[in-house]
């Protein structure tokens, strides 16, 4: 990735909730039969775990019945389903909730599960305290269209406090308890992260190249298979046919071979996961693991000016799973996030641990 301009302002996100706007794209729709209801809701200022356990407790039913597929930040103006057993739709449609609204409801026969998802799209104002010209960012939003952007998982998955992969670490010693499953596999997840994003750094900058060993995606179907002939697979690569992955462990995930497989290992190993076959979870949580393309495209990308000329607007669709913060990371290099600043702050002040004068 082309090096960021060390004399680039210092950009923020999410000054306010209109700043980061973000809608899901489902990956099906509803079929309008069936015991399950979806629901498209709008919230703003309200993460989704907050929005679920109050759809739970206004509607009667259990908080793990209620479904969606991805969690949605809580700094921005979301739209995302979900879903909810056995409600009539026009009791759903009447829901008054705090910081959100139900914009649809239609049937469906099963629950919305997490990665039911085919992607996002986001709208984002990028300010800045001087004058931008956006221009100045079309060679790079070229090279990401060329190349793609590193599948990194954002800051964001490790939690408020960056600890979230530590506590999942937790969960194989048994030193933590109580948690529901619904948490205790957050936790484990944002651990598989950790040891991903960990790969891709080994991978340096060729992040959009394969090695000989690597399980690699064809970008058409999604099937894995194993580089063999580097000099047949290279430019497939380069041309963005295929991608090499890395591992989201688990009991029954895929392994590359030769060094890759080493590489892999050897970073498993440095974050306290057994290699597959000795790998053992704690009671009550299922993880079969999977591979992880090193790379994604964003789609549709655009930089337009933003009013007042402070700044720029930025639009695109990214896959499920892959981070927008990541991205603007690539074009501009590290950005505030004033939401979770202010998060922070008011977390530390309702703590005691500062006082409002301090902050």
């Amino acid at each position: 990735m082309t090096a960021v301009d060390a004399a680039a302002p210092r950009f923020t996100i999410r000054n306010r909730p209109e700043d980061f706007v973000v809608v899901e794209e489902p990956l099906y729709p509803p079929s309008g039969s069936g015991k399950h209801l979806f629901l498209e809701i709008e919230k703003r200022g309200r993460t989704t775990e907050q929005v679920a356990r109050e759809l739970a407790r206004l509607l009667g039913v259990p908080p793990m019945d209620v479904g969606y597929a991805g969690r949605k930040d809580r700094h921005a103006i979301t739209r995302q389903g979900f879903s909810v057993p056995g409600v009539e739709a026009e009791r759903a449609l009447a829901l008054e909730l705090e910081g959100a609204r139900v914009l649809t409801a239609v049937p469906h026969e099963h629950k919305l599960k997490t990665g039911h998802l085919r992607g996002n799209r986001f709208e984002l104002a990028v300010r800045c305290g001087e004058p931008f010209d956006p221009a100045r960012l079309a060679p790079r939003v070229v090279e990401l269209a060329r190349r793609g952007m590193p599948n990194r998982y954002g800051e964001q998955r490790f939690g408020r406090a960056g600890d979230n992969a530590e506590e999942g670490r937790k969960l194989f010693s048994g030193k933590l308890r109580g948690r529901d499953l619904r948490g205790a596999r957050f936790l484990l997840s944002a651990l598989q992260a950790e040891v991903f994003n960990a790969v891709l750094a080994a991978r340096a900058d060729a992040y959009d190249d394969v090695e000989v060993g690597d399980l690699a995606r064809v970008e058409a179907s999604g099937g894995l298979f194993w580089v063999e002939d580097l000099e047949r697979e290279r430019p497939r690569a380069h041309a963005f046919e295929i991608s090499a992955t890395g591992p989201i462990f688990g009991t029954k995930v895929r392994t590359p071979r030769g060094e890759i497989a080493r590489l892999e290992t050897e970073i498993l190993e440095r974050h306290g996961i057994p290699t597959t076959g000795r790998l053992t979870l704690p009671r009550g949580l299922r993880a079969l693991g999977t591979r992880r393309p090193l790379r994604v495209a964003p789609r549709e990308l655009e930089v337009q000016p933003l009013d007042g000329g402070h700044g720029f607007r930025l639009c695109c669709g990214l896959p499920s799973g892959a981070y927008v913060t990541v991205l603007l990371d690539c074009l501009v290099g590290p950005v505030a996030d004033a939401g979770r600043e202010a998060a922070s702050r008011d977390e530390a002040l309702s703590m005691g641990v500062c006082s409002p004068d301090a902050v």
